[in-house]
């Protein structure tokens, strides 16, 4: 080894795997049996006691495998079991592992029987394995452990690692009191206390550097097989419910998550953005250039709802934000409440229902009629409007639709020409329109005039596209039979807030919170969509699926780094990265690059070749917006 080689020696128990090998082994012979839960207490006692330094190691260990009575055949199935609970950090850097197995050590008061063929996966050379190692006897019972081995003894790992007469810089990295003794002790020269798994009081007091993943330790020693930075200083803040599994993909990344219930207002969203990476929001937070100037880390924002209009979309592509959303997941969930909505309205199913809660019995066909043959109006024909389009026609009415962009007619639909011809000839009028400033009022006084007396009228895009005032005098004066309104211009910002609109208490008027992508599926689709749209961006800088930034959908980053380039779309820019490339002498392994009105988006992947005054150059190419680079 050479004088500035740095080598990683890593303890196994709670540090690559997530638990410790014992338990697990308690846990397959006598697999959750009363007894079994008596032992395994004692044990993980014994643990933990021999981790802290309060019980010799020696004497932690023969009172565990006394307890234990495994047999050799136990074995194999304790190995199948710690394959599936090796540490998350552990797993995301694997290629750290096997590009670096020269210099990577697993020390451990454990055994080799079963370490072993766990670290071999990630490509530790067995002989790097230092551990202890069992004994049975002749029927395979394990007895015992080679008492001889320096390991089983306190300060055993101090003297090991001395054994081993290693040149340069030794790194330990463990989460036990018996891995901190190795600097105490003069055998390295660096110690991690692991937090990842399981925070050790007097190991974290005694330490000082923690890492509460492998990520934060590659990155702290700016090591250049580690990720681009450690997963855990990314911070997420996801508000208004977003989907549990949204929380859970998040989590699972390696991210920080804070959840809040509720919407926040401009000022107390500038108060949390502070610090944040990813936002997570959907209809009723509203992220304006006013939080963006204090959104000091923030990488994407994710709507998790069909719109994006709440978000300066604008003043997030001048800081190089990235802003994702779903504009498919709920889209049946929208077009089914809809459906089912129109029916109860021209049924009259709602009054009926409310009077015979009240005990009134009134059995009448008057004013209830069927839907097959109306004709339904669409303003909007998106992707909700377009579907509902389709399910519509399939129950028997006839469609019309408006919609301000030229859109390809489905089925028997067929495009009006004006929002008056529409409104004139519909008998059903169902609003499917975004939330542009230019919506707001669309459907107003002077609209509700040129449609047919008895029309039957749903709001279920946004609160702002109809004049309230006009909808309520349309509906007192009977113009409109009924209506169903799923969206207000103003919504309580939590469940916690009373709800106030003109339109309680009257007839025929259904009245639903904001439902209409509300479902279990929509939400877990949308879910899972957003957070791993997201989770891509981050990782590899794909923008596929982004409402403002430039689309490109990369491969996968392979041993190579890779330069992310926003910046405004002028002429030169790729000529000037490049130019700097080559002063500093890099190899271009792949480049893509991708340009809207106003900006232009530059991937560069090179070799492994990593130089500081190249970074600060590339930054300062003029018109530069955002840069960003992962290994």
């Amino acid at each position: 080894m050479t004088e500035n080689q740095e080598t990683f020696i890593f303890d196994f128990d709670s540090t690559f795997i997530k638990v410790e090998a014992l338990d697990v082994l308690c846990e397959v012979i006598y697999q959750d049996s009363a007894a079994g839960e008596q032992i395994l207490k004692e044990i993980q006692r014994l643990t933990d006691l021999g981790m802290e330094g309060k019980l010799s190691l020696k004497e932690s260990l023969t009172k565990r495998i006394q307890l234990l009575q495994a047999n050799r055949d136990h074995i194999g199935t304790v190995i199948e079991e710690l394959k599936k609970k090796v540490t998350a950090s552990v797993i995301r850097n694997r290629t750290f592992f096997k590009q670096h197995s020269d210099n990577i050590y697993i020390i451990s008061n454990g055994f080799k029987e079963i370490i072993i063929p766990i670290v071999s996966e990630y490509g530790i050379k067995p002989e790097h394995v230092l551990a202890n190692t069992f004994k049975f006897d002749h029927d395979g019972k394990i007895i015992g452990f080679d008492e001889k081995d320096e390991l089983c003894e306190n300060q055993g790992k101090v003297k090991k690692i001395k054994s081993l007469n290693l040149q340069g810089e030794a790194i330990m990295i463990g989460d036990g009191y018996t891995d901190y003794e190795t600097l105490e002790g003069g055998a390295v020269s660096k110690f991690f206390a692991f937090t990842e798994n399981v925070s050790r009081k007097i190991v974290v007091e005694k330490a000082s550097q923690i890492a509460p993943s492998l990520d934060e330790i590659l990155y702290e020693l700016s090591y250049k097989a580690s990720v681009s930075y450690p997963k855990n200083r990314i911070n997420v803040l996801l508000l208004e419910n977003v989907h549990e599994d949204a929380v859970k993909i998040f989590e699972h990344e390696g991210y920080n998550v804070e959840t809040i219930k509720g919407s926040l207002s401009e000022d107390e969203l500038i108060e949390k953005i502070k610090g944040v990476s990813i936002l997570g929001i959907r209809s009723k937070t509203h992220v304006t250039a006013k939080v963006l100037e204090h959104a000091n880390k923030l990488h994407a924002v994710g709507t998790f709802c069909i719109g994006t209009n709440q978000v300066d979309l604008n003043a997030c592509s001048m800081k190089g934000i990235s802003v994702f959303n779903a504009p498919y997941s709920n889209t049946r969930s929208v077009v089914e409440l809809a459906l089912g909505q129109i029916i109860m309205l021209v049924r009259n199913t709602f009054e009926k229902s409310k009077l015979m809660h009240e005990g009134v019995w009134d059995k009448s066909a008057t004013n209830s009629v069927e839907i097959r043959g109306k004709k339904l109006g669409l303003v909007g024909y998106g992707s909700i409007g377009s579907q509902l389009s389709i399910v519509a026609e399939a129950l028997g009415m006839k469609v019309y639709f408006y919609d301000a962009v030229d859109r390809l007619a489905l089925g028997n639909a067929k495009k009006c020409s004006s929002l008056k011809e529409l409104l004139a000839l519909s008998d059903v009028v169902s609003l499917h329109v975004d939330g542009r400033a230019s919506n707001k009022n669309i459907i107003d006084a002077d609209a509700f005039d040129y449609m047919k007396p008895g029309v039957v009228f749903l709001n279920l895009s946004r609160g702002h596209v109809v004049d309230i005032e006009a909808l309520v005098a349309n509906l007192k004066n009977g113009k409109i039979h009924g209506a169903a309104v799923d969206v207000f211009p103003y919504e309580p910002k939590n469940n916690d807030e009373p709800f106030v609109s003109e339109l309680q208490g009257l007839k025929n008027v259904i009245l639903t919170p904001h439902i209409g992508g509300s479902t279990e599926e929509a939400q877990e689709d949308i879910g899972h969509y957003v957070a791993n749209k997201i989770i891509n961006y981050i990782n590899t800088g794909t923008t596929y699926g982004s409402v403002n930034l430039p689309e490109i959908q990369l491969p996968e980053l392979q041993s190579a780094h890779r330069i992310m380039h926003i910046h405004e779309n002028v002429k030169g820019i790729l000529a000037q990265i490049n130019n700097i490339l080559l002063e500093y002498d890099n190899n271009i392994l792949g480049q893509y690059l991708k340009t809207n009105e106003t900006l232009g988006y530059v991937i560069t992947d090179i070799d492994n070749f990593h130089n500081k005054d190249l970074e600060k150059k590339l930054k300062k190419i003029p018109n530069t917006i955002r840069y960003r680079i992962l290994y």
